[in-house]
């Protein structure tokens, strides 16, 4: 028995103290609300950030103000100030914004203080005006030229839209979707495209991923598509690296018989001065392809006996 009328106490003291706490609150005009209120608009459209007050007093006064890092007036003695000068304007105690743009968005304070008879009564209700924007055309990187067989990665990113928009990939205008096993068109059988970071990577890339490629952003508001731009994939020619295999193979063959040649000779000696004449003179030798070897600029005709 003891036990139930403690419990019947503890919860008349939890009513009375709910009870008390209401009536101050409808008595005074304040309001506490927990979450705050949260306004989306389309960027270039209008907006409303109503004030929620439940007492409207006619000799009240109203102030509007933007929080974040300083605050800021918005509607002040019965004026908008700062950008809302000129596109905004006041419906009973809530404001309506003609053309929202980005910088808009952000936390509000609506401030109602009004003359009582315990003196003056203040409400208030914050808010906040988030600004949905739609993307901007993405910036793509898409190569020319890849080699067969190489990892090859394309990449598209916007830095606009908001929310962040999710990216998908285009070859010759047919959407390539995310999981390539369920697209019975698609040829690739190594790509992997990642709609959140916009990224279409080819492990092994192939001849039959040449193609026209193009990428779109897209969210809530709208999408927007970068150019198209061919990339094309090419096999490795082995034929071709022989040859400049061969080719290098040779030069420095070359260069080798020349520095050998030359050392013989003693142009590689001490007495560089006394050998310059005959290293020029080789040079031309080795320039003319004249079989008399007296036709030779700086030679002399031997003497018959």
């Amino acid at each position: 028995m003891a036990r139930r009328s403690r419990h019947r106490l503890l919860l008349l003291l939890l009513r009375y103290l709910v009870v008390a706490l209401g009536y101050h609150k409808a008595y005074y005009g304040l309001s506490a609300p927990k979450r705050h209120q949260v306004v989306t608009a389309i960027e270039y459209q209008e907006a409303i950030l109503a004030c929620k007050n439940p007492k409207k007093p006619i000799s009240s006064r109203l102030e509007w103000k933007k929080l974040g890092r300083s605050v800021s007036f918005v509607y002040y003695q019965q004026a908008f100030q700062g950008d809302l000068k000129d596109r905004a304007e006041i419906i009973d105690f809530s404001i309506r914004i003609k053309n929202v743009t980005r910088k808009d968005a952000g936390k509000y304070r609506c401030e109602i203080s009004a003359p009582s008879e315990q003196g003056q009564n203040l409400a208030e209700d914050t808010l906040i005006l988030e600004v949905l924007v739609a993307p901007a055309v993405p910036s793509c990187e898409i190569p020319s030229f890849a080699l067969s067989g190489s990892v090859v990665e394309l990449l598209c990113q916007d830095k606009e839209g908001n929310p962040a928009p999710e990216y998908i990939w285009f070859k010759d205008g047919s959407r390539l979707l995310e999981n390539r096993k369920l697209d019975s068109r698609s040829t690739n059988s190594s790509y992997t495209m990642n709609t959140k970071s916009g990224t279409l990577k080819f492990n092994t890339v192939s001849r039959l991923d040449s193609g026209e490629y193009s990428c779109e952003a897209r969210n809530s508001v709208g999408s927007r598509r970068c150019p198209q731009k061919r990339m094309q994939v090419d096999d490795l020619s082995l034929s071709g690296i022989i040859a400049a295999v061969a080719v290098v193979a040779l030069v420095i063959c070359a260069c080798g018989l020349g520095v050998c040649y030359a050392q013989r000779k003693g142009y590689f000696s001490n007495n560089v001065q006394d050998r310059a004449g005959d290293l020029a003179q080789w040079f031309r030798r080795l320039l003319c392809k004249c079989k008399d070897p007296n036709s030779i600029p700086g030679t002399k005709k031997k003497k018959k006996r």
